[in-house]
This record gives structure tokens, C-alpha cells and sequence, in this order.
């Protein structure tokens, strides 16, 4: 009965729009003003305690372990959680709970490999063609993902101002699309460095097949390695997560060690306007080690690394739409997913999906790209109309 009580005073806040909740007793509740579109089902109950210790890995672990079904859009009931200033998801500052975090080179490289090396054929089922991980950028609505994902590319490639045989570096590189892109269209001499095997392979055999060795090289490289190198141009794209915020600073000042005087760098990440957070279920199941920056602490340590700020773009809607054709994709691939995958991972990779697509609907995270040069240069052009041209 206690627990029940718990949790009516907690659903009684929690949600900005109506929802039904069917409890372990068999009872129902409705919460908020008209008519639900979303059912909770509480096949058993949760004890308050790991609520109150860690909301978002109790609950992630009962969604994945079929503790918890949700009928309706799971995008929307997270949403409106976020949405909500009364909500519990607003209302307390799990960091504390968390293990200490560790970045070292040993460890950054393990949690990469946790997430990223999951298997090449598992990514390709719902990814698009250019094996994208990251924000797309949107033009149209029109837009398939695999042409917003090379929207995205060059609109990067575009603001670096790229002039032909530039070396350009691409911290944490993926699959490869941008410094093959970049060495295909811009004729730059491109380096990408991953700490992912299944990547790295991955590349070198799109190098070999496009017959772009002399053009593009990939190292399996942690950035911190990287010693007595030079580059016109560096890029980062999706990686600032992984950094830490104990390295956050460490990480700017090899990117202006890196880069020439009046390079250009392109930092693309999820940031959060708010101040910086991690998330317990993400980083137990999905990111270890990840830690998404705020805005704010991301301006600090870029201008006290000699680095000067020249733009920056919200991107916050088109990962949004991102996050929500990937999981339409994951969804719709399940038959062959179920041959790779177990049904608590699958649940596991729905939930986050979803979970991150409604964290950028309701802005409590941001995908911001941060235009940098070192030092102060009268280079670029005077106006943004360049990016677009």
C-alpha cells in the first residue's frame, strides 16, 4: 500500500499531458485533464527506494525486464515529463548517486568499444547508407536521412572554409563519411582517428575501394596520443560526449595545439543549455562514461584554450527528427534485429531512442556546432552566406 501511495503522489505531478496508469493491484488512475492517449501498466510494483536513489535506471531496468508497458507514444510521455517543472525527472540532481566517472585512454577506449563495436551489420540495419551516427541537417522536410546526413556533412565542410589540399583531422570519426567526403569533393588530405575496431576496418576498406589511400588515413587513436601533428582544419563530430569534464579542458587544448595559427575547428556535440548532466540508465547501459557539457562550460574552456568563437548553431530540432527515423528504422528492421539481438536489448535500444528523441523535443539537451579558430583571423568570409553556398 505504501508504494502505491509513493507513486500516486509522484504520476500525480510528473506528466504534462494525460495518462492512464494501470497498477500491479489491478487499479487505475487517471492523471491530468482529458482524454489519455498514453496507458502506463504496472505489471509489478517498484520499490520507492530506487526511485528515490536512481529514477532513470529503476525504471529504464523495468521497461527493459517487461516490469513496465507503455501504450502510446513513449517519445510523448517522456517528453511531457521533461516538459513538466513539477515532475520528478526535474526535480533532483541524480549526478551524486553516480559512480565516479573515469576518462583515462584505457578506459575512454572501453566504453567506446562497449557502444560502438556492437557489430557492424547490427548498425547497418537501421542506420541510413552513409552509416551515419550523428545529427542529420535537414533542409527540407523532403529530405531522405541518408541526404540530410550528407547535408550535414558538407554544411561542417562548408564552415571550415576548406581551400583544396588542406589537411583536415576528425576527432572520433565514425564510419568515415566526412573525411571520405571531404577528401572526395573538397580534394583535402584527411586524417580520422576512432578507438573503435569495427570502425576503423570499416574505413579502410571504403578507402581501398574508392582508391583514396594517398587522400584519407585512419589511425585507431585516442586524441591524447595524437603528438607533433598539424592540421588546417579539425572536426569532431558526436565525440564531445565521450570526453568528460575533467578532460573537457585537456581535450580544447590539444585541438589548439593541433590545429595551424588561424585554423578552424568544427565542434559538433549534444550540449545542454541548462548545465552539464549525465543520465544513470544512459551511462550504465547505453554510454559509459558519457557526460553530456553545458553550454556555458563549453564557451568557458574553448576561449581559456586560445581558441576564439566565431559561431554557433542549434541543431536541437533536427536530432529530434533524427533520433525519430532511427527508431522508425529499428523498429521496422526487428525481424533481423531479433537474430542479432535478445528482446531485453531490443526494449533496451527502443527506450533509448525514443527517450533521446524526446529529450531534444522538449530541450533538455541541445545538438550545438561550435565554429572555433585558433587565434583571430580575417580569413573567413564576413558573412555566414558562405555555410550555404
Amino acid at each position: 500500500m505504501l508504494e502505491k501511495q509513493f507513486f500516486k503522489k509522484v504520476l500525480r505531478h510528473s506528466f504534462s499531458i494525460p495518462v492512464k496508469v494501470n497498477f500491479w493491484d489491478g487499479t487505475t488512475e487517471v492523471y491530468g485533464v482529458g482524454e489519455p492517449k498514453t496507458t502506463i501498466t504496472f505489471h509489478e510494483s517498484i520499490p520507492a527506494k530506487d526511485i528515490l536513489s536512481n529514477a532513470s535506471i529503476a525504471l529504464g531496468e523495468a521497461y527493459m525486464d517487461q516490469k513496465i508497458e507503455v501504450e502510446g507514444s513513449l517519445e510523448a510521455l517522456i517528453a511531457s515529463a521533461y516538459e513538466n517543472a513539477e515532475s520528478f525527472m526535474r526535480k533532483k540532481d541524480f549526478r551524486q548517486y553516480l559512480p565516479k566517472m573515469s576518462h583515462t585512454e584505457q578506459k575512454s577506449k572501453q566504453d567506446v568499444q562497449m557502444h560502438y563495436d556492437l557489430g557492424n551489420n547490427f548498425y547497418k540495419l537501421w542506420l541510413d547508407e552513409t552509416m551515419t551516427y550523428s545529427c542529420a541537417y535537414f533542409k527540407n522536410s523532403q529530405d531522405t536521412l541518408a541526404i540530410a546526413q550528407q547535408n550535414k556533412v558538407e554544411h561542417i565542410l562548408n564552415k571550415l572554409d576548406l581551400k583544396k589540399h588542406d589537411t583536415l583531422l576528425d576527432i572520433g570519426c565514425g564510419w568515415g563519411t566526412l573525411i571520405l567526403t571531404a577528401a572526395q569533393k573538397y580534394n583535402v588530405k584527411a586524417t580520422g582517428i576512432t578507438l573503435s575496431k569495427e570502425q576503423y576496418d570499416y574505413i579502410n576498406n571504403k578507402i581501398k575501394e574508392q582508391h583514396l589511400e594517398n587522400l584519407v588515413t585512419v589511425k585507431l587513436e585516442d586524441y591524447r596520443e595524437l603528438k607533433h601533428e598539424k592540421f588546417d582544419h579539425i572536426t569532431s563530430v558526436g565525440m564531445v560526449e565521450h570526453v568528460g569534464p575533467e578532460n573537457l579542458s585537456i581535450y580544447f587544448k590539444d585541438i589548439e595545439a593541433l590545429l595551424v595559427p588561424k585554423g578552424t575547428a568544427l565542434i559538433h556535440g549534444i550540449s545542454r543549455q541548462q548545465g552539464g548532466a549525465t543520465n544513470g540508465w544512459l551511462n550504465k547501459y547505453i554510454f559509459p562514461g558519457g557526460y553530456v557539457p553545458g553550454v556555458a562550460e563549453m564557451v568557458c574552456h574553448i576561449t581559456e584554450n586560445k581558441l576564439q568563437i566565431i559561431d554557433l548553431e542549434s541543431l536541437r530540432r533536427h536530432y529530434q527528427k533524427t533520433t525519430e527515423i532511427w527508431d522508425e528504422n529499428f523498429n521496422n528492421q526487428l525481424t533481423e534485429i531479433r537474430k542479432l539481438k535478445d528482446e531485453r536489448f531490443i526494449r533496451m535500444w527502443d527506450l533509448y531512442l525514443q527517450a533521446c528523441a524526446a529529450s531534444f523535443k522538449s530541450g533538455n539537451i541541445d545538438l550545438i556546432q561550435y565554429l572555433v579558430t585558433k587565434g583571430s583571423t580575417n580569413d573567413l568570409p564576413m558573412t555566414r552566406a558562405y555555410m550555404y553556398e
